[in-house]
């Protein structure tokens, strides 16, 4: 009777998801609209602020 292996694969190694963690400070009244929009949205903090970002990185427009 064949005995069946245990494979284990290799654990992505911390960062290498593609994401990058850093810091920001922002007006506490910013914060409670965040906060806000995330519990009506039932998102994380994290995933709306990364909404928000990509959609103002997508649209601004740079002037002189």
């Amino acid at each position: 009777m064949k005995e069946d292996k245990l494979k284990i694969s290799k654990r992505r190694l911390k960062g290498d998801d593609g994401f990058k963690v850093f810091s920001v400070r922002l007006e506490q009244g910013l914060v409670d609209r965040i906060d806000n929009i995330a519990e009506y949205t039932n998102r994380s903090r994290n995933e709306l602020i990364g909404i928000l970002l990509r959609y103002a990185v997508e649209n601004c427009e740079i002037t002189d």
